[in-house]
């Protein structure tokens, strides 16, 4: 077993999307950053890392017997062992892993530069951990607006991504209402020119002439629309006051 010790690692927790488990350079200093003792790397095939990046399904069982109680953290002293916490790499992208005792990875991070440069020497000339279990990777048609998906992700900051995420949950509420009055109200609000052609056009067209243009990338249009379409909602409102105040360290 190989370890990597004297971790820093900074858990999102509940992300079954990889894009929101912010490398080193995003990471802010409200962010809850921990120091472990030590923890075990692996090596695994790379379907099995992005079965385990970008899903919350049950981690096989044969690597999670393989790392159980192999992670330590240090507090007054005294070194506590961690049940299933651990650090796996595809040899070319590094996460590590700590799944609170369950089998599904509850918290997830990234390492700081140096040690995901300590992950790739470790695992240089040792072989891949396979698993025999038939994994089921996410397909694209299993994202949606509450989870969506890495390609209209890319490219963004962390900063970005919140915003975006805002806006889609905003979205989702407002498909859910299948009112064609309003939709076509904040498609108007986003682009004035459509305004004349969409008379006759019923609320599915409309809806999918909206979010292909919204969807794609991120702009200060997007923000604006954002800040009125969530008008009202406490919660998306104050998620945008946060991430507002929010600062990179």
């Amino acid at each position: 077993m190989l370890f990597l010790h004297d971790v820093w690692v900074n858990w999102f927790e509940g992300e079954e999307n990889g894009y929101n488990v912010c490398y080193f350079h995003e990471w802010r200093k409200e962010d809850s950053v921990e120091l472990l003792d030590q923890v075990p790397v692996l090596k695994i095939e790379p379907k099995l890392f992005t079965y385990i990046e970008n899903d919350m399904m049950e981690i096989p069982k044969e690597l999670l017997d393989k790392v159980h109680n192999q992670a330590y953290m240090r507090k007054n002293h005294e070194r506590i062992p961690l049940e299933f916490c651990f650090i796996v790499t595809d040899g070319s992208n590094v996460i590590a892993i700590d799944t609170m005792g369950y089998s599904i990875p509850l918290r997830k991070s990234r390492l700081i530069l140096r040690q995901e440069h300590q992950v790739f020497d470790l695992v240089d000339i040792e072989e891949e951990f396979k698993v025999t279990t038939n994994l089921k990777i996410r397909q694209l048609n299993d994202y949606h607006l509450l989870s969506p998906a890495p390609d209209l992700m890319w490219g963004l900051t962390r900063k970005e991504r919140q915003l975006k995420q805002v806006l889609f949950m905003a979205l989702d509420s407002l498909f859910s209402t299948k009112n064609l009055s309003e939709l076509k109200y904040w498609y108007t609000e986003w682009n004035p020119q459509v305004y004349n052609t969409l008379v006759n056009v019923d609320f599915e067209n409309t809806w999918n002439l909206f979010f292909n243009e919204i969807s794609q990338g991120w702009t200060d249009r997007h923000e604006e629309l954002t800040e009125k379409i969530i008008k009202g909602q406490t919660y998306l409102e104050r998620i945008w006051e946060l991430e507002q105040g929010s600062k990179v360290n």
